[in-house]
């Protein structure tokens, strides 16, 4: 059977994307406070577009659904056609619906170009649910590819407890640039606990997926990561919609906050600095609401917040801000999000709470329950995140390091079900790094010694690691064994090569994350064999103009029966 080989010097090596990420920064300066290159008439004044909610695939009577990723035109600016990548032919994708203790099977098939029109490379894809306690050969492992042409069969157990989630490609070397197109949607888990809590629900508990863009002349989306930086587009994207303007009820809203950015942080507030309510973090309900003014948000993380707008009269108009964190580059508009316009709608009064009777969420919940007081012998992990000889490490180590090794070094060897104490560090002063680690749930123990911010007092599975700052959080390896992920969720760092991997109990058949369960062909039946990936680099002249596709029809998913350089950002 063939092995995945990757080295880092055949990615970008000298092609015209590395030079164009390279040289773009110098352009950018001169144009000031945009980085988008079509005409300014092109691009929406914020809070005019409505606000948009994607299709819904309900997955929670279990079976298998199908998904097909696609090239697609769509329209994110009025009158517009963008090429994207998307999840049935849309960005975001279908939102799936699913339920505790049902498994879902998703088939998956790369229907993409077999080269990206603008950037040259091979669109191979890795889908990661990213939340879930999936096997490592299900997990999105970002070696465990999925060639244009094949599909793969993802099996989801869906076995924790109620939480937002998101799938989202994790294709080694090229994470950033397909989820940048657009391969990034909604998955939703439910539960009896969350069903009984008397919480904003149905048309009053709403996605909002942020995610930052800039435009060619051509209405294309350009790509500059400043040297596998980070990437900071100039036009804020809700659900796809450009600074979109929300009319609503006054009563409570739930918003699922996720920060689908590539590089681009969030400190979200108010503009009237009203108070929101934090009710759920990445792995699901808090013991408890918590309740602030200001929501750091780095990319993946999730945050369901509640807002109550029974206080304003019809008419009102609040916008959610962002005031940036450091190390950011901000344009003209980088500051709105969107915008509430309060009406004077009839509406359900129905679960308008942010609690029980009590005050209370889920105070049972095991991960936040963790004590390292109790835990005879605990072990303590260290992980170093920096850059050295001008590519990002774990541990001085990269995935191409990794890849080295046939797949066979970590960072750490837990047990199953033992509980261990993580100390993330970053010594990276230009960047903060969102540090994401695969299978698990942590608990925030300390920001350098001090306590966390009362927002993140929920189970969560990336840390939000600043500059010159140490993390530490405690886990529990539950659920599944073999080999997962960690790395830093600012996806340029991931793919160059801020990642690394753990390995939970011992590997065996069942759960090698490349050979149990590969990709194959589109339709075969039967047994596959994995292919390796070699010559990564991209073509000296890519394509200077999308290639053209037909705009797509409305979409409808429905369940089927059973230059390898890193320079430092120029400011």
């Amino acid at each position: 059977m063939g092995s995945l080989s990757v080295s880092r010097r055949d990615v970008l090596k000298v092609s015209t994307l590395g030079a164009a990420a390279l040289a773009l920064p110098f352009e950018r300066v001169a144009r000031a406070k945009t980085a988008s290159k079509i005409a300014e008439n092109k691009i929406p004044r914020p809070y005019t577009l409505p606000f948009k909610v994607p299709p819904v695939i309900d997955g929670r009577g279990g079976g298998t659904i199908t998904i097909a990723q696609k090239m697609q035109n769509a329209v994110i600016l009025p009158g517009v056609q963008t090429p994207i990548f998307g999840y049935n032919g849309i960005t975001p994708g279908p939102t799936i619906l699913a339920r505790r203790g049902t498994p879902l099977s998703v088939a998956v098939s790369n229907e993409l170009p077999a080269k990206h029109p603008n950037w040259g490379y091979e669109a191979w894809t890795s889908v990661h649910l990213h939340g879930s306690a999936s096997k490592p050969q299900f997990d999105g492992y970002a070696s465990d590819i999925t060639r244009v042409g094949q599909t793969k069969t993802y099996q989801f157990p869906n076995n924790q407890e109620s939480r937002t989630l998101w799938y989202h490609d994790h294709g080694v070397h090229h994470t950033a640039e397909n989820a940048y197109m657009g391969l990034a949607a909604m998955y939703l888990m439910s539960d009896e606990l969350e069903d009984r809590l008397p919480i904003p629900k149905g048309s009053y508990d709403l996605p909002v997926v942020i995610a930052d863009k800039m435009f060619a002349a051509n209405g294309s989306l350009m790509y500059d990561d400043e040297g596998h930086s980070g990437l900071y587009g100039d036009v804020m994207l809700v659900n796809g919609q450009p600074w979109p303007n929300l009319k609503v009820a006054k009563r409570k809203y739930r918003f699922r906050i996720l920060n689908a950015s590539l590089s681009r942080g969030l400190r979200l507030q108010l503009s009237n600095s009203a108070p929101m309510t934090v009710i759920a973090t990445d792995g699901g309900l808090m013991p408890k609401p918590q309740t602030t003014v200001q929501l750091r948000v780095g990319m993946a993380e999730r945050y369901e917040v509640v807002i109550d707008f029974a206080q304003y009269a019809p008419g009102t108009k609040i916008q959610l801000r962002n005031l940036g964190v450091p190390n950011s580059r901000d344009f003209d508009n980088t500051d709105k999000v969107m915008q509430f316009e309060v009406t004077a709608d009839a509406f359900d009064a129905a679960n308008n709470a942010v609690a029980d009777a009590d005050g209370n969420l889920n105070p049972d919940n095991e991960i936040m329950k963790l004590d390292e007081t109790t835990v005879p012998g605990i072990k303590t992990v260290k992980l170093d995140l920096h850059r050295s000889n001008s590519t990002w490490k774990v541990n001085n180590t990269t995935w191409d390091d990794i890849v080295k090794s046939n797949y066979q070094t970590v960072v750490a060897n837990p047990q199953p079900d033992e509980v261990q104490i993580w100390e993330i560090t970053n010594k990276s002063g230009g960047w903060f790094h969102p540090t994401h680690i695969h299978l698990v749930d942590f608990k925030i123990l300390s920001r350098n010694g001090k306590p966390p911010f009362n927002y993140e007092l929920g189970p969560k599975d990336v840390a939000y690691v600043g500059e010159n700052e140490t993390v530490r959080l405690i886990t529990k390896f539950a659920h599944q064994t073999g080999r997962y992920m960690i790395h830093c969720h600012n996806l340029p760092h991931e793919d160059h090569d801020m990642m690394t991997q753990f390995r939970v109990g011992t590997d065996n058949a069942d759960n090698d994350p490349i050979t149990s369960a590969p990709a194959g062909p589109i339709g075969a039946t039967g047994g596959v064999t994995v292919i390796p990936v070699v010559n990564t680099s991209t073509p000296a002249t890519p394509t200077a103009t999308p290639t053209a596709v037909p705009t797509p029809a409305a979409t409808t998913a429905t369940p089927a029966p059973a230059a390898t350089t890193t320079t430092r950002r120029r400011r």
